[in-house]
């Protein structure tokens, strides 16, 4: 996965493209151990800050996007690109990688 910084404080995301921050994973299982960074899994819940407009289809029409903004989602593992925006780490996946949304 690659990894860029970018200095704008808003992102559209283009296409089929959504901006998904990470739900933060704990720092001390529930027995009382501290992890380290190095052994936190990656994230795969987040909740969508942005969302593109939809694919564009080969008639010139947009597919309508599954997701929107306020949305919590499961993604893929290893889907997207990291950026970090004023210190806030942030992931652009596309839709195809995103795997569900969790609806409370």
């Amino acid at each position: 996965m690659a990894t860029a910084t970018a200095t704008s404080k808003k992102l559209k995301p283009l296409g089929d493209r959504v901006v998904i921050k990470p739900t933060p994973r704990e720092d001390i299982t529930k027995s009382g151990i501290v992890l380290p960074d190095t052994a936190k899994e990656k994230p795969q819940e987040g909740s969508i800050l942005a969302a593109g407009p939809g694919k564009t289809l080969e008639d010139g029409k947009r597919e309508p996007m599954d997701v929107k903004v306020g949305d919590r989602v499961l993604y893929a593992k290893y889907a997207g690109t990291e950026f970090k925006v004023d210190g806030e780490d942030l992931l652009i996946v596309s839709q195809k990688d995103i795997l569900a949304i969790v609806e409370d």
